[in-house]
């Protein structure tokens, strides 16, 4: 389905990406872990077209990703990012009405309205609350149902539990299983290596730039190094 061939993305003078090879095929969930810095957000950013790499292809289905992000969300990706950035001042309706911007199926816009409220009961308590208004983890249960509105296949999720509380994060997990089972496919960044794991089909390991590991999810965990680098503390 998503294919990075050889990757290569510059800030300024600094190499963030080198050489990045990754691929997630349909119906899976495939996670990355690293540490902070070592390009995670860079690479879901420029599979999104928010970033311009140097060097390298990205591909969806066969066809090359450009810089388009509007036209990439309308091919079936959706990014999630890092810190939700709800529209703050904007109803909770609103905020996932926002997500469907680019479609003109109004029958499948409210049904898919209703899949959501269905997946997120707190949202449809909460439809008519100012999104700033809300929790940090309904306010990442918002910003997952955004991008569901889009009708995505593939979703970008970018460290959903972030700052969360230890109840919650298991919530998020639960979630995006079920997101999975809704038919999605699913590229993971996420700070909490264990919990990406435990949910995960395959993984890869990003240090500074570079994969430095890949395979199943349970090989990477199983692994004594990424153990000792990731996996000290399970939470």
């Amino acid at each position: 389905m998503l294919k990075v061939k050889d990757l290569h993305i510059y800030y300024g003078g600094i190499h963030a990406l080198k050489g990045v090879n990754l691929e997630v095929n349909s119906g899976e969930i495939v996670s990355i872990i690293g540490s902070n810095g070592a390009g995670k957000s860079t690479l879901l950013n420029s599979i999104s077209g928010f970033l311009k790499y140097r060097e390298g292809e990205i591909s969806y289905k066969g066809n090359k990703l450009g810089y388009n992000p509007s036209k990439i969300v309308k091919m079936g990706i959706c990014q999630v990012p890092e810190g939700r950035l709800v529209f703050a001042n904007l109803t909770v309706k609103d905020n996932l009405y926002m997500g469907a911007y680019l479609r003109n199926d109004r029958n499948g816009i409210i049904s898919d309205l209703e899949k959501v409220y269905a997946l997120f009961p707190r949202l449809k308590e909460r439809e008519n609350q100012i999104a700033g208004t809300l929790s940090g983890g309904e306010q990442q249960m918002l910003a997952m149902g955004r991008g569901l509105m889009s009708s995505p296949e593939l979703m970008l999720l970018d460290e959903p539990s972030l700052g969360l509380a230890p109840l919650l994060v298991q919530t998020v997990f639960n979630i995006i299983i079920d997101i999975r089972k809704m038919g999605k496919t699913i590229l993971l960044v996420e700070q909490n290596a264990y919990k990406a794991l435990s949910i995960a089909d395959r993984a890869y390991v990003l240090e500074q730039g570079k994969i430095s590991a890949s395979g199943l999810a349970s090989e990477i965990a199983s692994n004594p190094k990424i153990q000792e680098a990731y996996l000290g503390t399970k939470k």
